[in-house]
C-alpha cells in the first residue's frame, strides 16, 4: 500500500498539500509487476501512472512489428497524452524488470488537477511533449513488408491480397503494366515471371509465393510449439479468438488452426454496426485484429495456412496437412461456415477474376470506378454494399424478394437508401456470366416481367447465405441433417450421449470435444453470440478437464 511519504517523493506531486497527498495515498493503486507483465497495453483505458521502482519500456506495434519507443525510470510518469486528451493509450508500457507502479484513476487526478495548476500544467506540457515525439514518429515514412506484382483478374494474385490483408500484413500492389513494376525487378527475373511476385521489406523477390512459405518468411506461426495442449481450437473466427483470450487468461495452454486467417468470415465484413461498445461501428478485421492480438499477447499460439486434415475425438488429437498431429487434453470446433455457392455455369471459373463470395477489404481496389453487383438480402451484403460504394462508381444490389425488411436491419436499409449511387433491383436473379479472362458483364431475370437484361459487370459479390461444412469430422461428432454440429441437449435428444453425466451446454457428442460460434447447430447467427460462446467455452473446459472424461 502507498504510503504518504512516498507519494510525496514523486516529484509531479511535491508540492501538494497533506490532505492531496493522503488522498492519493489511499485512492491510487499500488501495482507490482513481473519482468514482462504490462502496466497498460497498447489501447488500453486512459488513466495516470507513475513509476515507483524498476523500468519500464515503452513499446508499439508499427505495421504488425513491436518497436521499443524508450523507457520509463522511477519518478516519471505514464499516461499523460490518454489523460489529457480522453483517447486510449497510443503504446504499451511493460515491465523491463520486476517493477512496480502507482495507478491513478482519471477522476483522482481530475479533482487533483483542480486544487493544483501546477501540477495540471506539468502534465499537459509534457502531453504537448509527447504527442510531438508520436507525430514525428508517425511521419516517418513506411515502407510496406511485401511489394506485390500482379495482374488485376489473376486469381492467385487476388489470394496472396487477401492473405495478407487479413494477416495485418501492409503490402503494395503494382499490375505488370505500372510503371514501377519495372523497378521491381532486374531484366532476368522479368523474364523468368509467369506468375505474382513478390518482393519482401528485405529485397528477397519469390515467384509465385507459396502462402505457407511467405507466412513463415514474414513471421507468422505455421507450426506448434509444443508437444501438447491444454486446449486445442480448431478455427479463428471470433469464436474460436475468444475461447483463445479466455483460455489463455485462465491459465490454459492454448493453439488456434487457422487455415487462411483469423478473423473468420466476420473478418471479411466490411463494417459491424451493433457490436456492444463500439459505438461508430467496427470492421471485422479489425475487430478480429484487436482480439488476436489479445490472444497472442495473452499466451495463445496461432497456427496460420494450415488445414486440418482430421480429428480423433478420442485421442483429442488434430491431424494437420503434412501428417502432423496436435494432441490436446480438450478440444474446440469453431470452424464457422462457408459462403454458399450460386449455381450458375461457368461462374466457378472466375471466382477471383471478378467474382468473390464475401467482400474482402482488400478487394476494394479492384472495383474503382466500376460498376458492380452484389446477390444478397442479408446484413452482410447490406454492410458490403456500403462500403464498396465508396469505391465504385455504382452498386446494384439484386435480390430475389420484394421486400429487405424481411432479412436485413433496418438501420441499414436506411443507409442504403441514403447513397445516390446504390441501386436495389427487388424481385432479381442472376440468370448468367460473361466473360473470358475476367468477368464482363451479368444477365439478369425480373421475375415479374420475365425478361433478361445484361449489364456490364466490373465485380460480382455473392451473399446468399452459408453452409457448415464438417463432413471431416468423424462420425463420433453428431451433426444434424445440414452438417451443423449438435451440442447439449441435442446430442441427448438425438441419442448420442450414454454416459452418466448429462453433457455440457457447448459439449458434441464426444467427451472432451465441445463446439461454438456458427458451426454449432443454433438459431442464432450472430458476432456477439459467437464471441459469447466462446467465452464460456472455457468454464465447460475446466469443469471436463477437472472431473475427467465424462463422469
Amino acid at each position: 500500500m502507498l504510503t504518504v511519504k512516498e507519494v510525496a517523493a514523486i516529484p509531479l506531486f511535491s508540492t501538494l498539500p497533506s490532505a492531496e497527498l493522503e488522498r492519493l495515498s489511499r485512492t491510487s493503486a499500488d501495482i507490482q509487476l513481473a519482468a514482462g507483465e504490462f502496466a497498460v497495453p497498447e489501447g488500453g483505458v486512459g488513466a495516470l501512472f507513475v513509476v515507483l521502482a524498476g523500468k519500464i519500456e515503452v513499446v508499439k506495434t508499427f505495421d504488425g512489428i513491436e518497436r521499443r519507443l524508450g523507457w520509463r525510470l522511477p519518478g516519471t510518469i505514464l499516461g499523460e497524452v490518454p489523460i489529457t486528451l480522453g483517447t486510449p493509450f497510443p503504446g504499451g508500457y511493460r515491465a523491463a524488470e520486476p517493477s512496480r507502479v502507482m495507478r491513478m484513476e482519471v477522476q483522482h487526478y481530475y479533482a487533483i488537477a483542480a486544487v493544483s495548476k501546477e501540477v495540471a500544467q506539468k502534465v499537459n506540457a509534457l502531453a504537448l511533449e509527447r504527442l510531438g515525439g508520436l507525430q514525428a514518429l508517425t511521419a516517418e515514412p513506411q515502407k510496406p513488408r511485401v511489394t506485390l506484382k500482379g495482374p488485376r483478374w489473376d486469381a492467385a494474385c487476388s489470394d496472396l491480397r487477401r492473405f495478407l490483408a487479413r494477416n495485418q500484413i501492409s503490402f503494395d500492389w503494382i499490375t505488370p503494366d505500372a510503371p514501377e513494376a519495372a523497378a521491381l525487378l532486374d531484366a532476368s527475373q522479368r523474364a523468368a515471371a509467369d506468375g505474382p511476385l513478390a518482393r519482401l521489406a528485405d529485397g528477397t523477390i519469390i515467384e509465385s509465393p507459396d502462402l505457407r512459405d511467405l507466412a513463415n518468411r514474414l513471421g507468422l506461426q505455421t507450426t506448434p510449439r509444443s508437444a501438447e495442449y491444454d486446449v486445442a481450437i480448431v478455427g479463428g473466427g471470433p469464436a474460436g479468438l475468444a475461447a483463445a483470450v479466455y483460455g489463455t487468461s485462465e491459465g490454459l495452454s492454448t493453439i488456434v488452426v487457422e487455415w487462411e486467417a483469423p478473423g473468420g468470415q466476420a473478418g471479411t465484413s466490411s463494417r459491424i454496426e451493433n457490436y456492444l461498445s463500439f459505438p461508430s461501428g467496427i470492421s471485422g478485421d479489425e475487430l478480429s485484429s484487436r482480439a488476436l492480438q489479445r490472444a497472442r499477447r495473452l499466451g495463445a499460439e496461432i497456427l496460420v495456412t494450415r488445414a486440418v486434415a482430421g480429428l480423433d475425438p478420442g485421442k483429442h488429437e488434430v491431424l494437420l496437412d503434412g501428417d502432423e498431429v496436435i494432441r490436446a487434453r480438450s478440444l474446440i470446433l469453431a470452424t464457422g461456415v462457408s459462403w454458399r455457392r450460386l449455381a450458375i455455369e461457368g461462374l466457378d471459373r472466375l471466382i477471383g477474376k471478378g467474382v468473390f463470395y464475401g467482400a474482402a477489404r482488400s478487394e476494394a481496389n479492384t472495383i474503382h470506378g466500376q460498376d458492380i453487383h452484389l446477390v444478397g438480402a442479408g446484413n452482410s451484403a447490406g454492410q458490403a454494399a456500403l462500403h464498396l460504394a465508396s469505391h465504385a462508381q455504382k452498386v446494384t444490389l439484386v435480390v430475389r424478394g420484394r421486400n429487405l425488411a424481411d432479412s436485413m436491419s433496418h438501420y441499414l436499409i436506411e443507409q442504403l437508401r441514403l447513397k445516390s449511387n446504390i441501386d436495389v433491383l427487388h424481385g432479381a436473379e442472376i440468370q448468367s456470366v460473361h466473360g473470358e479472362a475476367n468477368l464482363s458483364a451479368i444477365d439478369i431475370l425480373d421475375k415479374a416481367s420475365g425478361e433478361v437484361h445484361r449489364h456490364d459487370c466490373g465485380g460480382l459479390f455473392i451473399f446468399i447465405g452459408a453452409d457448415a461444412e464438417t463432413e471431416w469430422l468423424p462420425a463420433d461428432i453428431a451433426r444434424n441433417e445440414r452438417d451443423y454440429v449438435l451440442t447439449g441437449d441435442d446430442v441427448t435428444k438425438a441419442g448420442r450421449w450414454s454416459y452418466p453425466r448429462d453433457p455440457y451446454l457447448l459439449g458434441t457428442s464426444a467427451p472432451g470435444v465441445f463446439a461454438c460460434g456458427d458451426v454449432r447447430l443454433s438459431p442464432v447467427k450472430r458476432v456477439a453470440s459467437a464471441v459469447g460462446e466462446g467465452s464460456m467455452e472455457i468454464v465447460f473446459v475446466h469443469q471436463y478437464l477437472a472431473h475427467g472424461s465424462a463422469d
